[in-house]
């Protein structure tokens, strides 16, 4: 009896192990909320990983199942809070296989060994690119707390 308390014990401390890193991985670098519109006005909102490039913000749909990727289709315009600032953009989806390229190359570059990580876990072979332009005109505002 004894053999499976250590048993359960050394597995329990794996999957506690193996959580920490994903959740290191995912939250330990800069990560932004993407706040989404619908096509009938409901609204949400997504962390994600950024990368800055060529004077455009971009962002990753993981697939074109996401909420959000199919938002900016419909609607082509984000909010994005970063930084303590919530800045308007208008989004477009760019197209693959070059875009898939490029934003998997700025997010390896920017976030290393958990862009790795996190590449075990979820399958990104399908993700979609999406530069952020600023909306013209259209102020940065202060996000209160």
């Amino acid at each position: 009896m004894r053999a499976w308390w250590k048993i359960g014990a050394a597995v329990l401390a794996l999957v506690g192990a193996f959580l920490a890193v994903t959740l290191i991985a995912l939250e330990g670098g800069e990560v932004v909320v993407v706040r989404s519109f619908a096509a009938d006005g409901t609204v949400s909102e997504t962390r994600t990983w950024v990368a800055d490039d060529g004077g455009f913000v971009w962002i990753e749909a993981a697939s074109p199942r996401r909420r959000f990727y199919r938002d900016v289709v419909a609607t082509g315009k984000v909010e994005l809070r970063r930084g303590g600032r919530v800045v308007r953009y208008d989004a477009a989806v760019m197209p693959n296989p070059e875009g898939h390229r490029h934003i998997r190359r700025l997010l390896a570059e920017k976030y290393g060994l958990a862009d790795w990580w996190i590449g075990l876990l979820a399958d990104t072979s399908s993700s979609l690119e999406i530069r952020l332009q600023p909306r013209p005109g259209d102020p940065q505002r202060g996000v209160t707390p």
